[in-house]
């Protein structure tokens, strides 16, 4: 069984934006979590279990691409 984890950290809108992305991306194959932090800002935690490394780095790389296409999206709608 191989796990890993990814964190982000900004506002709780872009944060909910992030997480809308990629809820409809295989949603058994990862867990993500929206945490308050002190300052007013939030920290998306995304966690992934899988079988085998090969199948973790294939997860991780379809969920890091969504998030940066919808992060990209979101930096062109706010400028």
């Amino acid at each position: 069984m191989a796990t890993c984890e990814a964190r982000w950290t900004g506002s709780p809108k872009r944060a909910q934006a992030l997480l809308a992305a990629i809820e409809a991306d295989d949603p058994e194959m990862f867990t993500a979590v929206i945490k308050k932090l002190e300052d007013g800002q939030v920290e998306l935690i995304i966690k992934v279990t899988a079988e085998s490394i090969p199948s973790l780095q294939s997860v991780m790389d379809d969920l890091l691409a969504c998030l940066s296409a919808a992060e990209a999206s979101l930096d062109t709608i706010q400028d």
